[in-house]
Protein backbone atom coordinates (compact mmCIF):
# COMPACT_ATOMS: atom_id res chain seq x y z
CA UNK A 1 0.00 0.00 0.00
CA UNK A 2 1.30 3.71 -1.10
CA UNK A 3 0.59 6.41 1.39
CA UNK A 4 0.41 9.44 -0.27
CA UNK A 5 3.48 11.84 1.13
CA UNK A 6 0.89 15.10 2.05
CA UNK A 7 -1.31 12.31 3.61
CA UNK A 8 1.68 11.63 5.77
CA UNK A 9 2.40 15.52 6.41
CA UNK A 10 -1.41 15.42 7.38
CA UNK A 11 -0.88 12.53 10.02
CA UNK A 12 1.71 14.18 11.30
CA UNK A 13 0.45 17.71 11.33
CA UNK A 14 -2.91 16.35 13.48
CA UNK A 15 -0.71 14.04 15.97
CA UNK A 16 0.98 17.43 16.70
CA UNK A 17 -1.92 19.58 16.87
CA UNK A 18 -0.88 21.62 14.29
CA UNK A 19 -3.18 20.83 11.25
CA UNK A 20 -6.35 23.38 10.36
CA UNK A 21 -9.75 22.41 10.04
CA UNK A 22 -9.48 22.38 6.33
CA UNK A 23 -6.80 19.95 6.67
CA UNK A 24 -8.29 17.46 9.46
CA UNK A 25 -11.38 17.77 6.49
CA UNK A 26 -8.52 16.37 4.15
CA UNK A 27 -7.82 13.75 6.63
CA UNK A 28 -10.73 12.30 6.94
CA UNK A 29 -12.26 12.46 3.15
CA UNK A 30 -9.06 10.43 2.73
CA UNK A 31 -9.79 8.02 5.42
CA UNK A 32 -13.17 7.37 4.33
CA UNK A 33 -11.79 6.45 1.09
CA UNK A 34 -9.37 4.05 2.63
CA UNK A 35 -9.88 0.09 1.72
CA UNK A 36 -7.61 -2.37 4.12
CA UNK A 37 -8.50 -4.63 0.66
CA UNK A 38 -5.98 -2.91 -1.22
CA UNK A 39 -2.90 -4.73 0.88
CA UNK A 40 -1.37 -7.25 -0.72
CA UNK A 41 0.39 -10.26 1.07
CA UNK A 42 1.85 -12.63 -1.85
CA UNK A 43 2.75 -15.67 0.33
CA UNK A 44 0.91 -18.84 1.43
CA UNK A 45 -1.15 -19.09 4.28
CA UNK A 46 1.46 -21.39 6.43
CA UNK A 47 4.38 -18.12 5.80
CA UNK A 48 4.95 -16.03 8.50
CA UNK A 49 3.72 -12.72 6.80
CA UNK A 50 -0.05 -14.24 7.30
CA UNK A 51 0.66 -14.88 10.61
CA UNK A 52 1.68 -11.03 11.15
CA UNK A 53 -0.87 -9.90 8.85
CA UNK A 54 -3.45 -11.07 11.16
CA UNK A 55 -1.83 -9.83 14.07
CA UNK A 56 -2.22 -6.30 12.26
CA UNK A 57 -6.01 -6.80 12.03
CA UNK A 58 -6.34 -7.57 15.65
CA UNK A 59 -4.40 -4.46 16.84
CA UNK A 60 -6.34 -2.25 13.98
CA UNK A 61 -9.68 -3.85 15.87
CA UNK A 62 -8.43 -3.02 18.85
CA UNK A 63 -8.07 0.62 17.79
CA UNK A 64 -10.58 0.87 16.91
CA UNK A 65 -12.78 -0.01 19.86
CA UNK A 66 -11.29 1.71 21.89
CA UNK A 67 -10.85 5.06 20.09
CA UNK A 68 -14.33 4.77 18.45
CA UNK A 69 -17.46 6.09 20.66
CA UNK A 70 -21.47 6.57 20.23
CA UNK A 71 -21.55 9.73 19.96
CA UNK A 72 -21.45 11.16 16.40
CA UNK A 73 -19.67 14.49 17.18
CA UNK A 74 -16.85 12.58 18.80
CA UNK A 75 -16.79 9.89 16.14
CA UNK A 76 -16.39 12.56 13.56
CA UNK A 77 -13.72 14.25 15.22
CA UNK A 78 -11.48 10.94 16.41
CA UNK A 79 -12.01 9.93 12.56
CA UNK A 80 -8.23 11.19 12.11
CA UNK A 81 -7.02 9.42 15.09
CA UNK A 82 -8.10 6.13 14.31
CA UNK A 83 -6.96 6.65 10.56
CA UNK A 84 -3.52 7.74 12.50
CA UNK A 85 -3.46 4.36 14.53
CA UNK A 86 -4.60 2.38 11.84
CA UNK A 87 -2.12 3.63 9.06
CA UNK A 88 0.94 3.45 11.93
CA UNK A 89 -0.20 -0.59 11.94
CA UNK A 90 -0.31 -0.79 8.67
CA UNK A 91 2.31 1.45 7.75
CA UNK A 92 4.89 -0.71 9.91
CA UNK A 93 3.56 -3.92 9.28
CA UNK A 94 4.05 -3.19 5.67
CA UNK A 95 7.25 -1.59 6.20
CA UNK A 96 8.42 -4.83 8.20
CA UNK A 97 7.07 -7.03 5.14
CA UNK A 98 6.92 -5.44 1.85
CA UNK A 99 10.57 -4.61 1.29
CA UNK A 100 12.00 -7.67 2.60
CA UNK A 101 9.31 -9.98 1.66
CA UNK A 102 10.78 -12.53 3.63
CA UNK A 103 9.17 -15.91 1.86
CA UNK A 104 10.42 -18.47 3.43
CA UNK A 105 10.64 -22.52 2.79
CA UNK A 106 10.88 -22.44 6.44
CA UNK A 107 9.84 -20.27 9.11
CA UNK A 108 12.71 -18.74 11.16
CA UNK A 109 13.16 -16.22 13.87
CA UNK A 110 15.78 -14.89 16.42
CA UNK A 111 13.64 -14.79 19.67
CA UNK A 112 15.76 -13.28 21.93
CA UNK A 113 16.45 -9.50 22.13
CA UNK A 114 20.51 -8.61 21.90
CA UNK A 115 22.09 -7.20 25.41
CA UNK A 116 24.77 -5.50 23.67
CA UNK A 117 24.94 -4.39 20.26
CA UNK A 118 27.30 -4.40 17.76
CA UNK A 119 27.83 -1.64 15.16
CA UNK A 120 28.32 -1.56 10.88
CA UNK A 121 31.41 -1.66 9.01
CA UNK A 122 32.79 1.57 7.23
CA UNK A 123 35.54 3.06 4.92
CA UNK A 124 38.57 1.39 6.64
CA UNK A 125 41.58 -0.35 5.09
CA UNK A 126 45.23 -0.39 4.88
CA UNK A 127 47.57 0.79 2.27
CA UNK A 128 50.74 -1.40 1.88
CA UNK A 129 53.42 0.85 -0.08
CA UNK A 130 55.79 -0.66 -2.63
CA UNK A 131 58.83 -0.38 0.37
CA UNK A 132 56.59 -2.33 2.85
CA UNK A 133 55.73 0.48 4.84
CA UNK A 134 51.81 0.50 5.63
CA UNK A 135 49.23 2.97 5.92
CA UNK A 136 46.15 3.04 8.16
CA UNK A 137 43.78 5.27 5.54
CA UNK A 138 40.47 5.71 7.61
CA UNK A 139 43.23 7.09 10.19
CA UNK A 140 45.11 9.21 7.77
CA UNK A 141 44.42 12.71 7.33
CA UNK A 142 43.18 13.85 3.42
CA UNK A 143 46.43 15.18 1.21
CA UNK A 144 49.39 13.46 -0.12
CA UNK A 145 49.88 10.27 1.33
CA UNK A 146 52.98 8.57 -0.57
CA UNK A 147 55.03 9.70 -3.77
CA UNK A 148 55.95 6.92 -5.75
CA UNK A 149 58.31 7.63 -8.64
CA UNK A 150 56.21 10.20 -10.43
CA UNK A 151 53.25 8.63 -9.12
CA UNK A 152 51.44 10.49 -5.89
CA UNK A 153 48.83 8.97 -4.24
CA UNK A 154 45.96 11.04 -2.52
CA UNK A 155 43.12 10.60 -0.08
CA UNK A 156 40.30 12.47 -0.73
CA UNK A 157 37.72 14.00 1.03
CA UNK A 158 35.43 11.52 0.61
CA UNK A 159 37.61 8.96 1.34
CA UNK A 160 38.47 8.36 -2.08
CA UNK A 161 41.95 6.95 -2.60
CA UNK A 162 43.49 7.98 -6.32
CA UNK A 163 46.81 7.66 -7.76
CA UNK A 164 47.54 10.48 -10.47
CA UNK A 165 50.66 10.64 -12.49
CA UNK A 166 52.96 13.92 -11.57
CA UNK A 167 55.11 13.92 -14.20
CA UNK A 168 54.67 14.61 -18.02
CA UNK A 169 54.64 10.63 -17.79
CA UNK A 170 55.36 7.70 -15.86
CA UNK A 171 58.87 6.17 -16.10
CA UNK A 172 59.94 2.13 -16.55
CA UNK A 173 60.99 2.81 -12.27
CA UNK A 174 57.53 3.28 -11.80
CA UNK A 175 56.47 0.05 -13.28
CA UNK A 176 58.02 -1.68 -10.22
CA UNK A 177 55.71 -0.24 -7.70
CA UNK A 178 53.23 -2.37 -6.58
CA UNK A 179 50.73 -1.12 -3.55
CA UNK A 180 48.26 -3.45 -2.41
CA UNK A 181 45.32 -1.76 -0.35
CA UNK A 182 43.30 -4.49 1.85
CA UNK A 183 40.19 -3.98 4.15
CA UNK A 184 39.76 -5.80 7.37
CA UNK A 185 36.61 -7.60 8.44
CA UNK A 186 33.95 -4.39 9.04
CA UNK A 187 35.73 -2.38 6.49
CA UNK A 188 35.29 -1.65 2.81
CA UNK A 189 37.10 0.83 0.63
CA UNK A 190 37.33 2.93 -3.03
CA UNK A 191 39.68 3.48 -5.38
CA UNK A 192 41.28 5.12 -8.12
CA UNK A 193 43.50 3.38 -10.11
CA UNK A 194 46.41 5.39 -12.94
CA UNK A 195 44.50 4.13 -15.54
CA UNK A 196 40.76 5.67 -14.09
CA UNK A 197 39.75 2.25 -13.77
CA UNK A 198 37.33 2.54 -10.32
CA UNK A 199 37.63 -0.22 -7.82
CA UNK A 200 35.14 -0.73 -4.34
CA UNK A 201 36.38 -3.63 -2.18
CA UNK A 202 34.39 -5.33 0.40
CA UNK A 203 34.69 -6.58 3.57
CA UNK A 204 37.78 -8.45 4.02
CA UNK A 205 39.28 -8.55 0.62
CA UNK A 206 42.54 -6.90 -1.06
CA UNK A 207 44.15 -5.95 -4.04
CA UNK A 208 47.26 -5.62 -5.22
CA UNK A 209 48.26 -3.37 -8.14
CA UNK A 210 51.40 -1.68 -10.02
CA UNK A 211 51.01 2.58 -9.37
CA UNK A 212 51.36 2.49 -13.03
CA UNK A 213 50.23 0.22 -15.94
CA UNK A 214 52.47 -0.18 -19.13
CA UNK A 215 52.93 -2.78 -21.91
CA UNK A 216 50.26 -4.62 -23.51
CA UNK A 217 48.01 -5.62 -20.42
CA UNK A 218 46.87 -4.34 -16.82
CA UNK A 219 46.34 -6.73 -14.47
CA UNK A 220 45.60 -6.99 -10.84
CA UNK A 221 45.01 -9.45 -8.14
CA UNK A 222 41.91 -9.60 -5.97
CA UNK A 223 40.98 -11.92 -3.10
CA UNK A 224 37.14 -11.17 -1.44
CA UNK A 225 35.09 -9.21 -3.12
CA UNK A 226 35.18 -6.16 -5.72
CA UNK A 227 33.42 -4.24 -7.93
CA UNK A 228 35.18 -2.88 -11.15
CA UNK A 229 34.39 -0.21 -13.70
CA UNK A 230 37.15 -0.35 -15.70
CA UNK A 231 38.73 2.72 -17.87
CA UNK A 232 38.45 1.99 -21.45
CA UNK A 233 41.91 0.91 -23.54
CA UNK A 234 41.30 -1.48 -26.63
CA UNK A 235 44.97 -1.23 -26.86
CA UNK A 236 45.80 -2.50 -22.70
CA UNK A 237 43.48 -5.49 -21.80
CA UNK A 238 42.19 -5.51 -18.20
CA UNK A 239 42.69 -8.71 -16.72
CA UNK A 240 41.66 -9.79 -12.67
CA UNK A 241 43.00 -12.59 -11.11
CA UNK A 242 40.93 -14.07 -8.50
CA UNK A 243 42.16 -17.26 -6.71
CA UNK A 244 41.54 -20.23 -9.18
CA UNK A 245 40.06 -17.32 -11.91
CA UNK A 246 41.22 -14.76 -14.39
CA UNK A 247 38.67 -11.94 -15.95
CA UNK A 248 39.57 -9.68 -18.85
CA UNK A 249 38.08 -6.68 -20.16
CA UNK A 250 38.79 -4.20 -22.48
CA UNK A 251 36.30 -1.26 -20.79
CA UNK A 252 33.30 -2.72 -18.65
CA UNK A 253 31.54 -2.68 -15.12
CA UNK A 254 31.65 -6.15 -13.35
CA UNK A 255 31.42 -7.76 -9.72
CA UNK A 256 33.72 -10.22 -8.81
CA UNK A 257 32.95 -12.65 -5.17
CA UNK A 258 35.66 -15.02 -4.56
CA UNK A 259 35.98 -15.43 -0.61
CA UNK A 260 37.70 -18.62 0.31
CA UNK A 261 34.61 -19.40 2.31
CA UNK A 262 32.53 -19.29 -0.47
CA UNK A 263 31.80 -22.50 -2.93
CA UNK A 264 31.95 -20.95 -6.07
CA UNK A 265 34.28 -17.72 -7.38
CA UNK A 266 31.10 -15.82 -8.89
CA UNK A 267 31.55 -12.78 -12.03
CA UNK A 268 28.55 -10.98 -12.78
CA UNK A 269 28.21 -8.45 -15.29
CA UNK A 270 26.89 -5.43 -15.57
CA UNK A 271 28.03 -3.71 -18.64
CA UNK A 272 30.57 -4.30 -21.87
CA UNK A 273 31.87 -7.84 -22.17
CA UNK A 274 34.29 -10.39 -20.12
CA UNK A 275 36.12 -13.50 -20.72
CA UNK A 276 36.18 -15.55 -17.57
CA UNK A 277 38.84 -18.23 -17.39
CA UNK A 278 39.77 -20.78 -14.70
CA UNK A 279 43.60 -21.51 -13.98
CA UNK A 280 43.83 -23.97 -11.12
CA UNK A 281 42.34 -26.75 -14.02
CA UNK A 282 43.41 -28.86 -17.05
CA UNK A 283 44.09 -26.42 -19.32
CA UNK A 284 41.44 -28.48 -22.19
CA UNK A 285 38.25 -26.71 -20.03
CA UNK A 286 37.75 -23.41 -22.29
CA UNK A 287 36.80 -19.72 -21.19
CA UNK A 288 33.45 -18.36 -21.07
CA UNK A 289 32.76 -15.01 -22.78
CA UNK A 290 29.85 -13.19 -20.76
CA UNK A 291 27.07 -11.00 -22.15
CA UNK A 292 25.18 -8.21 -19.70
CA UNK A 293 23.24 -9.59 -17.01
CA UNK A 294 25.41 -13.00 -16.97
CA UNK A 295 26.89 -14.44 -14.11
CA UNK A 296 29.74 -17.46 -14.26
CA UNK A 297 30.45 -19.29 -11.48
CA UNK A 298 33.76 -21.24 -11.02
CA UNK A 299 33.28 -24.29 -8.48
CA UNK A 300 35.86 -25.79 -5.93
CA UNK A 301 36.73 -28.50 -8.96
CA UNK A 302 37.48 -25.91 -11.42
CA UNK A 303 33.90 -26.39 -13.54
CA UNK A 304 32.34 -23.20 -15.11
CA UNK A 305 29.04 -22.79 -15.39
CA UNK A 306 27.10 -19.44 -16.10
CA UNK A 307 23.48 -18.21 -15.39
CA UNK A 308 21.47 -16.04 -17.72
CA UNK A 309 19.48 -13.12 -16.11
CA UNK A 310 21.36 -13.27 -12.85
CA UNK A 311 20.19 -10.99 -10.31
CA UNK A 312 22.29 -8.07 -10.51
CA UNK A 313 20.46 -5.98 -7.36
CA UNK A 314 21.95 -8.94 -5.77
CA UNK A 315 25.16 -9.30 -6.27
CA UNK A 316 25.60 -5.07 -6.48
CA UNK A 317 24.17 -5.01 -2.94
CA UNK A 318 26.63 -4.24 -0.96
CA UNK A 319 28.10 -1.67 -2.92
CA UNK A 320 24.08 -0.25 -2.53
CA UNK A 321 24.40 -0.39 1.21
CA UNK A 322 22.13 -3.40 1.58
CA UNK A 323 22.22 -6.90 1.80
CA UNK A 324 19.90 -8.44 -0.88
CA UNK A 325 19.12 -12.70 -0.75
CA UNK A 326 17.05 -15.20 -3.24
CA UNK A 327 16.49 -18.30 -1.35
CA UNK A 328 20.00 -18.01 0.96
CA UNK A 329 20.01 -20.10 3.38
CA UNK A 330 21.05 -18.50 6.54
CA UNK A 331 24.38 -19.72 6.92
CA UNK A 332 25.54 -18.00 4.01
CA UNK A 333 23.63 -14.76 5.01
CA UNK A 334 25.18 -14.95 8.28
CA UNK A 335 28.73 -15.30 6.19
CA UNK A 336 27.85 -11.77 5.13
CA UNK A 337 27.05 -10.25 8.28
CA UNK A 338 30.06 -12.06 9.94
CA UNK A 339 32.26 -9.85 7.36
CA UNK A 340 30.85 -7.04 7.53
CA UNK A 341 30.18 -6.93 11.52
CA UNK A 342 33.33 -7.89 12.18
CA UNK A 343 31.99 -10.66 14.43
CA UNK A 344 32.30 -15.00 14.47
CA UNK A 345 29.51 -17.13 14.26
CA UNK A 346 28.93 -20.10 16.39
CA UNK A 347 26.01 -22.61 15.73
CA UNK A 348 24.84 -24.66 18.66
CA UNK A 349 22.97 -27.33 16.73
CA UNK A 350 22.18 -27.34 12.74
CA UNK A 351 20.17 -24.74 11.13
CA UNK A 352 18.58 -25.11 7.58
CA UNK A 353 16.78 -22.08 6.69
CA UNK A 354 15.96 -19.69 3.60
CA UNK A 355 15.55 -16.42 2.88
CA UNK A 356 14.49 -14.04 0.19
CA UNK A 357 14.50 -10.12 1.49
CA UNK A 358 16.66 -7.18 1.43
CA UNK A 359 18.31 -5.50 4.72
CA UNK A 360 19.79 -2.16 5.48
CA UNK A 361 24.19 -2.51 6.13
CA UNK A 362 23.66 0.57 7.85
CA UNK A 363 22.00 -0.55 10.84
CA UNK A 364 23.51 -2.15 13.83
CA UNK A 365 23.90 -5.95 14.07
CA UNK A 366 20.55 -6.26 16.24
CA UNK A 367 18.42 -4.97 13.76
CA UNK A 368 19.58 -6.98 10.96
CA UNK A 369 18.04 -9.88 13.47
CA UNK A 370 15.27 -8.03 14.33
CA UNK A 371 13.98 -8.35 10.89
CA UNK A 372 14.79 -11.62 10.33
CA UNK A 373 12.62 -12.37 13.91
CA UNK A 374 9.16 -13.80 13.05
CA UNK A 375 8.27 -17.32 14.42
CA UNK A 376 10.77 -17.88 17.39
CA UNK A 377 11.97 -21.13 15.44
CA UNK A 378 16.02 -19.80 15.78
CA UNK A 379 17.47 -17.93 18.66
CA UNK A 380 20.52 -15.71 18.84
CA UNK A 381 22.69 -13.99 21.73
CA UNK A 382 25.11 -11.65 21.25
CA UNK A 383 28.30 -12.60 23.43
CA UNK A 384 30.99 -9.85 22.90
CA UNK A 385 31.97 -10.10 18.77
CA UNK A 386 30.14 -13.60 18.94
CA UNK A 387 27.30 -14.35 17.41
CA UNK A 388 25.53 -17.68 19.18
CA UNK A 389 22.89 -19.21 17.04
CA UNK A 390 20.90 -21.98 18.36
CA UNK A 391 17.56 -23.93 16.55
Amino acid sequence: MHIPENIQILIEKYQSGKASPEEIRLLNSWYRSFNDSQVEFTTTENDAEVQLEERIKKRILYTLRDEIKPAGARFRWQMPMVAAAVLLLLFVGLYFLLPYRFQKQQLVSFATQPVNDIAPGGNKAVLTLADGSTVVLDSVSNGTISQQGNIQVKKLDNGLLAYTVTGKKSTENDETFYNTITTPRGGQYHITLADGTLVWLNAASSIRFPVVFSGTERKVTITGEAYFEVAKNAAMPFKVKAAASEIEVLGTHFNVNAYEDEAFIKTTLLEGSVKVSATAIPANRPAVLLKPGQQSGISKAGIISVQNNADIEEAMAWKNGHFQFKSADLNSILRQVSRWYDVDVVYNGEVNLHFTGQLARNANVSNIFKKLALTGEVSFRIDGKKIIVSP
